[in-house]
């Protein structure tokens, strides 16, 4: 029964490193863009120095524990990965990002992982060191799950999946499956519990993918209303400008034929009107104004 269980560990650990490994090179695409664009536009290293910090911290754990080495291997690489992630981030972006990624990197990694090794090092000893470690992975493992709650109410607020891509969801979900088991197969609750929290989510992020994926988004709709109200006014435009037109050209025909049509003799004068000729400048009297000072 013992050797059932421990090649049922082992599979279940070997399978959370293939699923682990996929999921750490998932952001593969979005470094792509950042390549042929060379710059990070509006990328952040929040989540690849939170998965370094997540690595290192298991990595530390497992160095405390017996028979984890599977969780030493899958962090070991993602330490790797992590890091390259955020050099490869540093490098394209802009001056104030990278600022802000550094200022991350010193107080996540440098200060919070540095002070949790000093602390427990000096201030615990034997078990107590690994229960101490184990509660603080335990403690984040559950902040990193709860974080994809901000996208689940992005997806209902906007009725898009856009930013929930269906893959990721799916991988999160079987490597939060395979380290339950793995976790409660060993007895470590500290590796079971954390991927309860993240089977769940990751269950709700795929029912909301395939609840929204054939709607249309919010922005959308209101893009297509707006569109239909502007193509109305301008099918009325014309029609208003149209009237416009033949309502100056009847008052133009309605001035004209009020104002009657002179008739001229041979030499341009009017024939009805003699004494509109116009007369010699000489017999034009001239009026003197005089200006007293």
């Amino acid at each position: 029964m013992t050797g059932n269980l421990a090649h049922l560990t082992l599979a279940f650990g070997l399978l959370g490193n293939v699923v682990s490994f996929m999921v750490f090179l998932a952001p593969i695409p979005t470094f792509y863009k950042v390549y042929k664009k060379k710059s990070t536009e509006g990328f952040q290293s929040a989540p690849y120095v939170v998965g370094l910090f997540s690595a290192m911290l298991w990595i530390y754990y497992a160095l405390l524990k017996t028979n984890v080495m599977l969780l030493i291997t899958i962090n070991s690489v993602g330490c790797f990965i992590e890091t390259l992630y955020i050099c490869f981030f540093l490098f394209y972006a802009p001056k104030k990002a990278r600022m802000e990624s550094l200022k991350l990197i010193v107080l996540l990694i440098v200060v919070g992982f540095g002070l949790i090794v000093a602390l427990t090092q000096f201030l615990a000893s034997g078990v107590t060191r690994g229960v101490i470690v184990g509660w603080i992975c335990l403690v984040f493992s559950l902040c990193v799950f709860v974080a994809p709650l901000g996208v689940v109410r992005q997806v209902i607020k906007t009725k898009s999946v856009e930013y929930m891509p269906i893959l990721l969801s799916v991988a999160l979900t079987l490597s939060a499956v395979m380290w339950f088991f793995y976790g409660l197969l060993l007895g470590d609750f500290n590796i079971a519990i954390p991927n309860v929290l993240g089977f769940i989510f990751g269950v709700l992020q795929m029912i909301l993918y395939y609840m929204y994926k054939n709607k249309k988004p919010v922005a959308d709709e209101k893009i297509t209303t707006s569109e239909a109200k502007n193509s109305e006014m301008e099918q009325q435009i014309p029609e208003f400008k149209d009237q416009k037109i033949i309502d100056v050209v009847k008052l133009e025909t309605l001035m004209h034929s009020d104002i009657p049509t002179p008739k001229l003799h041979k030499n341009g004068y009017d024939a009805g009107h003699g004494d509109d000729k116009p007369k010699d400048p000489s017999n034009v009297p001239n009026h003197t104004i005089e200006v007293k000072a």
